[in-house]
């Protein structure tokens, strides 16, 4: 009621303001006079827009606006990529897991990777795979590496693991 009554003082007080603005201006009473009717169209279908919004059911979304949004997927992980990255990290913590874990997965991907992209065999060829692996990758792949003594001992470090890594890259 009382935005109602707001309202409706509003072309009232333009009123005024048209005929203040008039006795200041006489020589713009044209402009004056188009924007006081522009300024009351204005307001005028702001009411009824207003009205109209009040009159109508409230909006709901159509089917076609329902099959547009998209829906969320759920985040899955790759099982192979959560299992290599467990033995990343048991591997880093423990000589035991090191050795029979993540090694073994390093000299798989070490022997595919000589033989397709070197013609190196990575047992049959150890020199030439040595060469081509560096020192640091080699370490880690090689078919003689002793099992630890110490099964709790540590792991490898972060630093190896990537030289290692960029060695196999750079393949």
């Amino acid at each position: 009621m009382r935005r109602a009554l707001m309202i409706a003082r509003l072309p009232l007080f333009l009123t005024v303001v048209l005929a203040i603005a008039l006795l200041g201006a006489p020589g713009r009473a044209g402009l004056l006079t188009h924007a006081y009717v522009l300024v009351l169209a204005a307001i005028g279908l702001g009411q009824l827009v207003a009205a109209l919004r009040r009159t109508l059911p409230p909006r709901q979304s159509s089917p076609f606006e329902a099959a547009l949004r998209r829906r969320a997927r759920p985040v899955t992980r790759i099982p192979e990529l959560v299992r290599m990255e467990r033995e990343v990290s048991l591997g880093l913590a423990t000589a035991f897991d090191l050795h029979y874990r993540l090694r073994p997965r390093l000299r798989r991907i070490a022997a595919e990777l000589l033989a397709a992209r070197r013609g190196i065999e990575l047992d049959a060829n150890p020199e030439a795979a040595r060469r081509a692996l560096g020192d640091d990758a080699w370490e880690i792949v090689r078919c003689d590496r002793e099992p630890p003594r110490e099964r709790f001992a540590a792991g490898l470090d972060i630093g190896s693991l990537r030289l290692a890594v960029t060695a196999l890259e750079d393949l």
